[in-house]
């Protein structure tokens, strides 16, 4: 039985990975956290203090990081230089050269390539690339496109305690990451641990990611392209959607069978559904119009534009400016051409 450290034990993500290690049948488990922290019981493990020191001393085989990007860069090297293989979930080493990034129902075999950390995708990652990877096996994609409804456990512990403690009259969509002038955090993270993960590393991938007040739960609506029809012979995309039950993962006897699920019933795998599951929920298909030229509808994809323009929020505060001159064009091959 390995010797497991989790790093950030009483945070929103480390409690539940207690709980998981727990179930699971892990025993010789140790919770770190920050100074503050140190000394309080989680149940019936004393919370250390994460030092660089405590985790060199290699007493441990594996660390499980839930802190934040700075923390993870400060004490994952020490973890590793004592003896841990380290599983890091902040965005630390996601995009480092020579860091796998890895879902292991996806990429699993990418693992076995670590010299010492193994990068945890994005959350809202997982789920997308879940449902993306059988699809471009089956069909090749050409192009993505991803609205994410995420929710507001993402944005940490106490975050979610505000939002418990808030009248749901206050309630609101929040866009609560960095902002660059062009994309959000979330947004670029998204589409460029995308590409890594599938190894496209030019797969157009377009994003808008949203806050919303939901406490544990992130949704996504994504629209994809592919190189051709997923089912040749029944030409109905719902018939794709048995190849969204990925194979069982190969990380063990515990690992959930179906990491994937296709939901068949209208109006299901909601957030409060997903929330007490392991494993990612799939919604309904359907296909987009195509014109003659296999692209999707000019017309359908020009009003996805005009709405998501519209409910964007000027970066600098100011009031979201009328869309109505965007129903004029549409988006083509990254150009904006006149609806005929």
């Amino acid at each position: 039985m390995p010797r497991i450290g989790v790093i950030g034990a009483t945070g929103a993500v480390g409690s539940v990975v207690l709980e998981l290690l727990a179930q699971r049948g892990f025993d010789d488990v140790r919770a770190f956290a920050s100074s503050r922290s140190a000394g309080a019981k989680l149940g019936e493990l004393t919370v250390e203090e994460a030092t660089a020191e405590a985790l060199a001393a290699g007493e441990l085989d594996l660390c499980l990081f839930s802190i934040g990007t700075q923390a993870s860069q400060d004490l994952v090297p020490h973890a590793v230089r004592g003896g841990a293989i380290c599983i890091d979930k902040s965005a630390a080493f996601r995009l480092a050269d020579g860091v796998p990034l890895v879902v292991p129902e996806v990429n699993g075999d990418r693992a076995l390539e670590h010299n010492g950390i193994v990068a945890n995708p994005n959350c809202s990652t997982i789920p997308l690339v879940l449902a993306l990877k059988p699809l471009h096996d089956a069909a090749g994609l050409r192009a993505v496109r991803v609205a994410t409804y995420q929710s507001v456990s993402g944005a940490g512990a106490a975050r979610l305690q505000e939002l418990l403690e808030e009248a749901p009259a206050d309630h609101d969509l929040v866009w609560d990451w960095d902002y660059d002038g062009e994309d959000f955090e979330d947004e670029s993270k998204l589409r460029a641990e995308t590409r890594k993960i599938l190894e496209l590393p030019e797969l157009p991938v377009s994003v808008t990611c949203v806050r919303v007040p939901i406490p544990v739960g992130h949704s996504e609506a994504v629209w994809i392209e592919t190189q051709w029809h997923p089912d040749r012979r029944a030409r109905s995309s719902p018939r794709a959607a048995p190849r969204l039950r990925s194979e069982p993962s190969r990380v063990g006897a515990n690992a959930r069978a179906r990491p994937l699920i296709h939901i068949v019933s209208p109006g299901r795998g909601l957030p409060v559904e997903a929330a007490s599951e392991v494993s990612a929920l799939s919604g309904r298909f359907s296909d987009a119009p195509v014109d003659r030229r296999g692209s999707t509808s000019p017309r359908l994809l020009h009003r996805r534009v005009a709405q998501t323009r519209s409910t964007l929020p000027d970066p600098t505060g100011r009031p979201a400016r009328p869309c109505a001159r965007t129903f004029t064009t549409y988006e083509r091959d990254g150009r904006l051409c006149p609806i005929p």
